[in-house]
């Protein structure tokens, strides 16, 4: 099983870059979080720090695309080395204006530039792999350890967060965050043997090629319900664990979904797939939707815990099938720009996914704000079944 991963790892700088990628992405799952701790334990208010951790993400969900095409434009290491720079400076100017008690404006200010500036990590790396790797397989063998890594960052990063900022300092979580994007993002950036070239624009290269909107909307659609499939899945899983009274069980639940998609997406690496990656991300949306339809009827956690293990399954191989879709239609000239829609997609959809299914749980409690995730796997499965049925990748 392990061969094939082996075999990509072997080339020349892809351990290096795989590496230092996955060091820069931490701060993806530890700076909202981070954001929520120290504001509340500043503020107590919950509101405000809920406010502020969403000026932070929807700036970044904003900006995002806008820094996929200039890494295409002007290369990663440019691109990556200026925004890892701002990224750190207003996140730390975030914390002094909390600490240092400034006008909550200030705050706001702080948290919309840092998502602004957050690097574009995960889509360069990705993009790195697509032009270090020129066998189909092993990109796609590439992508799925790709996609294990960021379930392993959503696994660490939360925890790590949590236990700096109530063992050591309110702003300890966000520091070590900073540290390690600006850190890795620089140390990324500064290998430039393997970064794809860039494509600027001037009167000898033409236009740009055209954006596959046919299949990038699509694509984008699946992704955007996949992130309020997960967005609502969390805040139900939390709800439902406090219900029946063991709230901290409600981590150790996620985790189980979290490794049931780790697993699935060290196997989908493994094996070579006959089929296109269309196929595996109209199957892999349907699935699933379908897997969440079993947590309305569930009330013990114990079968909570082993439905949420299997429907985790679902989650990698579909991602990797959108990512590799997305590789096999998109100009080489406008990728990252691509792969900075997925990841946008996944974003926008997490903070309606948590505010919807919050407000059902509110009114109607946690087994039916689960039908909330059987809505946005409807829709991801339904988006699945547009996607072209010919040309590049599609079976």
């Amino acid at each position: 099983m392990f061969t094939s991963y082996r075999r990509i790892l072997s080339k020349p700088g892809a351990l290096r870059f795989s590496m230092t990628g996955l060091v820069a992405r931490l701060p993806i799952s530890m700076i909202g979080l981070g954001i929520v701790l120290l504001v509340s334990a500043a503020t107590g208010s919950y509101g405000v720090a809920g406010a502020i951790s969403a000026a932070y993400m929807l700036a970044n969900a904003g900006f995002a695309i806008l820094q996929g095409r200039l890494l295409d434009r002007l290369g990663q290491g440019r691109v990556l080395a200026v925004a890892s720079i701002g990224f750190g400076v207003s996140i730390a100017a975030l914390v002094v204006s909390v600490q240092a008690d400034w006008p909550v404006g200030w705050t706001y200010v702080f948290a919309a530039v840092g998502g602004a500036f957050l690097p574009q990590v995960g889509s360069s790396v990705r993009a790195r792999w697509s032009f270090v790797l020129d066998q189909p397989a092993e990109v796609q063998t590439a992508f799925a350890l790709e996609a294990v890594l960021d379930e392993a960052v959503f696994m660490i990063g939360p925890i790590l967060v949590a236990v700096l900022a109530t063992t050591w300092h309110p702003a300890a979580g966000i520091l070590v965050a900073v540290v390690a994007c600006v850190g890795g993002t620089l140390a990324f950036s500064a290998q430039r043997g393997t970064a794809p070239p860039a494509h600027p624009r001037d009167s000898t290269t033409g236009p740009r090629p055209p954006m596959p909107w046919r299949s990038v909307v699509p694509l984008a659609i699946v992704c955007a319900a996949l992130g309020v499939l997960f967005g609502a899945a969390e805040v139900t899983t939390v709800a439902f664990a406090e219900e029946r009274g063991h709230k901290a069980v409600s981590g150790l639940l996620l985790a189980l979904w979290a490794l049931g998609s780790l697993t699935a997406g060290a196997i989908t690496g493994a094996i070579h797939w006959r089929r296109g990656p269309s196929v595996r991300v109209r199957w892999g949306a349907l699935g699933m939707a379908c897997a969440m339809v079993p947590l309305y009827f569930i009330d013990a956690i114990p079968v909570m815990a082993v439905v949420l293990l299997v429907a985790g399954f679902a989650i990698a191989p579909t991602l990797i099938g959108a990512m590799s879709l997305t590789e096999s239609v998109v100009p080489s000239g406008r990728l990252t720009e691509g792969m900075a829609i997925m990841q946008t997609g996944l974003v926008a959809g997490v903070a309606p996914g948590a505010t919807l299914s919050g407000l059902v749980v509110d009114h109607q409690g946690a087994s039916a704000a689960y039908l909330v995730s059987v809505g946005a796997g409807l829709v991801a499965a339904l988006a699945a079944q547009t996607l072209p049925r010919s040309g590049p990748g599609q079976i």
